[in-house]
């Protein structure tokens, strides 16, 4: 068995991430509803929800791939920035149950936003976006960053 230092930091930080899905997923929902200062129900809390995305980058430019089942692209509104992507929309029920019978219901219907940090800068103006099937893609090149530092001759 290898022996592996001890890193407290490494606990803290997962500790940390933790902390940020729990506090996501109780009051994550209820900010992006207007509605901050009071607390929703429990019926319409539920209805609430965030597209699953997937984010990755190539050596040219990075992806954010959306999954927006039910939503149709009038729908949606896209808004890239050097260095995040913000995703609105409404999701809309498309009949409507006159007796109100449910034993579940469990789709979800309404509006919904979600920004996504990006991990390196974008160019926002050449971004762009296609849907299909219910899946946004977002396309953004990659900025040319230079290096942190510049090296300077003294005069």
């Amino acid at each position: 068995m290898a022996l592996r230092r001890w890193d407290p930091f490494r606990e803290l930080e997962s500790l940390r991430r933790e902390m940020d899905r729990i506090f996501d997923e109780v009051f994550g929902r209820a900010l992006f509803s207007g509605r901050e200062s009071e607390l929703e129900p429990i019926e319409e809390y539920a209805r609430a929800w965030t597209p699953a995305c997937d984010i990755y980058e190539t050596d040219k430019e990075v992806v954010v791939k959306a999954n927006l089942p039910g939503v149709s692209k009038d729908n949606v509104e896209v808004v890239v920035t050097e260095d995040a992507v913000t995703i609105k929309g409404e999701a809309k029920e498309e009949s409507e149950v006159k007796e109100k019978n449910y034993y579940r219901k469990e789709l979800s219907y309404g509006a919904f936003q979600r920004v996504i940090p990006l991990p390196v800068p974008v160019k926002s103006d050449e971004a762009k976006a296609t849907f299909k099937d219910g899946i946004l893609e977002i396309r953004a090149p990659k900025q040319e960053v230079s290096p942190k530092g510049k090296k300077i001759n003294i005069e």
